[in-house]
């Protein structure tokens, strides 16, 4: 089994409150931002990316902040996208796909179900389409037609050490990353969990397909990670404030995953 270093690099951020971020609101509502990431997951041999955020334009539509293009973040740390072979695709909300175009050698991880939802009955509903971005959609189906997408129907190795889990919940076909690092199995949770505090006060993120889908998941991610601390939740600022950065110049920027918390 290989082992990974595995780095979150964050590229965005939203300014929110509290009430934005839990099912049914929050009665101490106060701000509580948001954090845009993708990761990277590497050994001696192999590089795999995990999503691709969203671009320029997504950012100025959505009124987020882009604070680096991912690509240009993940260059950041010796990688070039052009060159990346690997690129698990956790679900195809437009802020996790949104710069696939980025990644013209790649093949995509994509669940079966996630396909399904993002391009079936569920889309003509607002309050689930919302979230995906139809051109996106649009040219993942292309990248099919190229045969550059790989379905997954639940569990399945992506490499030795690495590999995904249909989870649900947030979307029909959202997928958290295990993967074996020297701290042991850490879980990117994606969006199975925007933040530590969905999962750890049991209060579901208000996108959601699924609640009880949701509800599980946060099990599920726990009993696949060798610990609660190796879950890593896929929107929370204090990812970046719990683990070390990724080196001295990349404070603010990038942080160590497969290194113990803070």
């Amino acid at each position: 089994m290989s082992t990974y270093e595995v780095y979150a690099l964050r590229y965005a951020r939203h300014e929110r409150r509290a009430s934005e971020n839990f099912l049914g609101g929050d009665p101490h509502d106060g701000p509580m931002p948001m954090d845009y990431f993708v990761w990277l997951v590497r050994d001696a041999t192999r590089t795999f990316v995990v999503d691709t955020g969203f671009n320029a334009e997504a950012a100025a539509r959505r009124g987020r902040e882009l604070l680096r293009c991912p690509a240009e973040g993940l260059r950041l740390l010796g990688v070039d996208a052009g060159e990346v072979a690997d690129v698990i695709v956790t679900h195809l909300h437009y802020d996790h796909i949104g710069n696939f175009d980025r990644f013209p050698r790649a093949t995509f991880h994509l669940q079966d179900d996630e396909m399904y939802f993002a391009t079936g009955r569920h889309m003509a509903n607002p309050a689930q389409a919302g979230a995906y971005d139809v051109e996106t959609v649009v040219g993942m189906v292309r990248e099919v037609y190229r045969g550059r997408v790989r379905f997954h129907e639940g569990d399945a190795e992506i490499a030795p050490g690495l590999t995904v889990h249909r989870i649900g919940g947030h979307t029909l076909g959202l997928q958290a990353v295990r993967v074996h690092t020297a701290r042991g199995h850490v879980v990117l949770a994606s969006d199975a969990s925007h933040y530590y505090a969905n999962m750890d006060e049991q209060r579901p993120f208000p996108i959601v397909h699924d609640v009880e889908a949701m509800v599980s998941g946060w099990a599920r991610c726990r009993s696949l990670a060798d610990g609660d601390e190796h879950v890593i939740p896929g929107h929370d600022p204090l990812v970046m404030l719990r683990y070390p950065a990724a080196s001295p110049d990349l404070a603010g920027v990038a942080v160590r995953l497969d290194a113990r918390p803070l």
